[in-house]
């Protein structure tokens, strides 16, 4: 049976932020998906339950690998544990990597004092892209195109998300789990993955790495996944 892949989107951004890469795995013969999570905040706390949701009606009833970006990590076990024996495997790209078990949650306090100063008097915060300086926003897409359609998309998340505490399901890590990573601060991350005994791969780049070379990082999938 075909394996599909499943690309969760940073919450913060869209799907557009996985099309190159999915559309090079259906290039290659494989089925990919992409849920749109980009409404899942609406209604307040807890998130995650919406999440499961989006992604349990986008995909088939096929063999599946989820891959993760960015904060979307942190909703890979709830999700795995949805979808149940059809997981196969996860891939955390340029992503948080949850802990074996416990609750976790988007930002520590450092992190929130960066986004408290920035959110609005109705608690939400600017498009993900409006918080960097020009230059970096710049560095990460590869054309006015691409980032007219990723700043399109992009919701604006409540500061609320930030501090929700998602559950980790004990056990969701006994799929082959893996890790490829794109730069700071996501280092942090492949250590742990590595502490941890997963397989993990660098490509240097930006955060958004796979809209400037999908064809690197979807070789990379194909490895870390072991669906060749």
């Amino acid at each position: 049976m075909t394996t599909t892949f499943v690309f969760l989107h940073s919450p913060a951004a869209g799907p557009s932020t996985w099309e190159p890469v999915a559309a090079a795995l259906e290039r290659r013969g494989r089925a990919a998906v992409i849920p749109d999570l980009t409404r899942v905040t609406e209604g307040g706390p807890p998130t995650w339950p919406r999440v499961v949701d989006a992604v349990r009606d986008a995909v088939p009833e096929t063999p599946l690998v989820l891959v993760a970006h960015s904060s979307a990590g942190l909703f890979a076990p709830v999700v795995k544990e949805g979808l149940g024996e059809r997981v196969v495997a996860c891939v955390f790209a340029d992503a948080h990597v949850p802990p074996p078990k416990g609750l976790v949650q988007a930002a520590e306090e450092r992190r929130l004092e960066f986004l408290r100063a920035r959110a609005g008097d109705d608690g939400l915060l600017p498009r993900w892209t409006d918080w960097w300086k020009e230059e970096v926003v710049a560095a990460m897409l590869p054309d006015p195109a691409t980032r007219a359609r990723v700043v399109a998309e992009q919701p604006r998340l409540p500061l609320a998300f930030f501090t929700e505490r998602i559950p980790v399901p004990e056990g969701w890590d006994r799929v082959r789990c893996s890790c490829v990573w794109y730069g700071p601060p996501y280092d942090v991350m492949a250590e742990e993955a590595t502490r941890r005994g997963w397989p993990v791969t660098r490509l240097p780049g930006g955060h958004l790495h796979q809209l400037v070379a999908p064809e690197a990082v979807t070789d990379a999938l194909l490895k870390l996944s072991r669906i060749s």
